[in-house]
């Protein structure tokens, strides 16, 4: 591991790892990049706070056509009413067997715990037993926008050579897929729609901090092709996956599922993935409207513990906390961006455990965050950007990323874990992080924010604990 030294500022402590540079060490001023408005700037909420009118009608031909305003409060009445059917039919619908399972695997995760309530100190890959099943996911993943190019002019200028606005997708992801190789299941946050075609806009004229973001639709087949022989599940609990409205939306599953990727995020239920006939669920949140809601913790407890009843295994996916290069740190504290309440992470994440999370894994920030072990489950409070080909500053720290790798038992514990860095060299071109910087950073804000639940990250990339001797409160 990197050496590292402490130095006290008027915040505290600070710990400095050498080659690392954490921005919650410098006085409280905000990235340009990452914090404030720019032709090219990290992933932020529109200001404007305006809606788009999804369906694309213009308003004064809606106004002329008055008459058809009852049938179509009708249509979405009917609408709303199919969807709950369908939603109550997809809870009714758990066969027998299934119940069986999740019953099974219910008395395994009690039995499990209580025999080995925490995994070791230190973790290598390990052997597989009977029911593990391989986890690995990243953060942020956008392939491209067709509904606004004009970040490549910029990009471009910054690079010194024509930045393409919409190389095909696959090649993208390509450098990725040794990362994922041996998984049994692969988790991504998908930060934008999928589509093509006429949309209503998003973002006001001479808006400086609204961002659309429509991926093309090769996307989706590169998403699946990420595992080839594997599950693929994409998070749309975010804040870019609708911004080509509802029908947009709506088309983004319809490509995803299509393309054979599983999607969670859509509503409160967790979606079932079975593999090899052992079953887990996932389960998507934000802090977007329409999404299931990362703040509501009482709601967050009771979706998860759901999800915990019927699949035993249950891996939750957040998007949520503030964004840029100032919010490396993670902090029990409410976050926001452009005063916009982005949620208390760790709040989250104790409400997501308690209810029976054994892998949580958190995005947003753009930016990594610690990691931090509670019990036999993992917390990863941000794997930062991982592939972002878009209007996204990238520059340190932002440009750095990682893919997390978990192996998690029939009873729910995380036995092992691994990271493994990425970095993107200019917009959209990842690599695995030879440096691996991102061991370093993930490692120094898990002691500085979790001194004595963060995560150790080996120079090898395992996960690890403190040291059970560190643990201890040191006699007076």
């Amino acid at each position: 591991m990197s050496s590292r030294f402490a130095r006290f500022t008027p915040g505290g402590l600070c710990l400095i790892a050498v080659g690392a540079w954490i921005s919650g060490c410098a006085p409280a001023a905000r990235d340009p990049g990452g914090g404030q408005p720019s032709p090219v700037a990290a992933d932020s909420r529109p200001t404007d706070r305006q809606r788009p009118d999804s369906m694309g009608v213009d308003r004064s031909r809606h106004a002329l056509v008055d008459s058809l305003r009852v049938d179509s409060l009708r249509a979405d009445s009917l609408a709303t009413a199919k969807r709950a059917a369908l939603a109550a039919s997809r809870r009714d619908s758990i066969r027998t067997a299934d119940e069986l399972r999740a019953r099974a695997a219910r008395q395994g995760v009690a039995a499990e715990r209580a025999a080995s309530p925490r995994p070791p100190a230190r973790f290598g890959a390990g052997d597989r037993r009977a029911g593990d099943l391989r986890v690995c996911s990243g953060g942020d993943v956008t392939l491209g926008t067709n509904m606004d190019t004009t970040w490549v002019t910029t990009a471009s200028r910054r690079a010194g050579f024509a930045v393409p606005a919409l190389p095909p997708p696959g090649a993208l992801l390509a450098p990725l897929r040794a990362a994922f190789g041996d998984a049994d299941l692969a988790l991504l946050n998908v930060e934008g729609a999928i589509g093509e075609g006429p949309v209503p806009p998003k973002c006001r004229p001479g808006s400086t901090a609204c961002f659309a973001m429509r991926q093309p639709l090769a996307a989706a087949d590169a998403l699946r092709s990420l595992l080839p022989t594997g599950v693929v599940v994409g998070n749309v609990a975010n804040n870019h996956a609708g911004d080509a409205g509802l029908a947009g939306f709506d088309s983004t599953l319809a490509h995803l599922t299509r393309a054979g990727v599983l999607v969670t995020g859509v509503d409160t239920l967790a979606v079932p993935v079975d593999i090899d006939g052992y079953t887990l669920g996932v389960l998507g949140f934000a802090v977007s409207p329409r999404r299931p809601d990362a703040r509501d913790l009482d709601a967050v407890r009771r979706h998860v513990r759901r999800a915990a009843d019927r699949y035993g295994r249950v891996i939750v996916t957040v998007h949520m906390g503030a964004e840029g290069a100032a919010a490396q740190r993670t902090r029990s504290r409410t976050e926001s961006y452009y005063d916009e309440d982005r949620g208390n992470p760790v709040a989250f994440a104790e409400a997501a455990v308690g209810a029976g999370a054994s892998l949580v894994i958190g995005h947003g920030p753009h930016v990594l965050r610690a990691m931090e072990w509670r019990d036999s489950s993992l917390v990863a409070y941000s794997l930062g950007n991982l592939v972002t080909h878009g209007p996204f500053v990238n520059r340190e720290p932002l440009n750095r990323g990682a893919v997390l790798c978990a192996t998690i038992s029939a009873g729910g514990t995380v036995v092992n874990a691994e990271v493994r860095p990425t970095v993107q060299r200019r917009a959209g071109q990842v690599e695995v992080d030879s440096s691996r910087r991102a061991l370093v950073l993930i490692d120094s804000l898990g002691r500085l924010d979790f001194p004595r639940t963060g995560a150790r990250i080996a120079p090898d990339g395992s996960v690890g604990r403190v040291p059970t001797v560190q643990r201890r409160r040191t006699p007076r």
